[in-house]
């Protein structure tokens, strides 16, 4: 038997997302990738640099740093650099973002509890073993095939 193919259903999900986040964005009048960047700082503290914020979330070079430049502009973050490299930039998160964040991970939230609903406990640890397997076999994929 063919085992269901679990991406029939990533643009509802996309959609789903979308719709749970976009009040998020109208509120504070940001980008869905401006709202993206400052979740993936404040949801992943290790990972502060644009270019893990690229090689993650798959996103394009030029919208990140155009997107980090308005954040910056706006007060949302700021960009530290150590004394050991001064060309990589960490992204540092400003308290001018708080609230931005906080309805950000809220709608993030609500999104999770609508995707997730009905799920014990011990389903929902298996679907994250799942999808954290899958990403480990696509990045790997990936990498080997030269492909990022």
């Amino acid at each position: 038997m063919i085992p269901p193919n679990p991406w029939e259903h990533y643009n509802a999900i996309k959609a789903l997302y979308a719709q749970c986040v976009d009040a998020a964005c109208t509120t504070h009048d940001i980008t869905r990738i401006e709202l993206d960047i400052l979740l993936f700082l404040a949801n992943n503290p290790r990972y502060d640099t644009a270019a893990e914020i690229v090689e993650i979330r798959y996103l394009s070079k030029s919208q990140v740093s155009s997107s980090i430049r308005l954040l910056e502009q706006r007060g949302f973050i700021r960009k530290e650099y150590t004394s050991q490299n001064r060309k990589s930039a960490h992204l540092k998160l400003c308290e001018a973002a708080a609230h931005v964040v906080r309805d950000g991970q809220s709608a993030q939230e609500a999104f999770l509890a609508i995707l997730l609903n009905g799920f014990s406990q011990e389903e929902m640890n298996g679907i994250k073993q799942y999808n954290e397997r899958i990403q480990h076999n696509i990045r790997t994929y990936l990498k080997e095939e030269n492909h990022v």
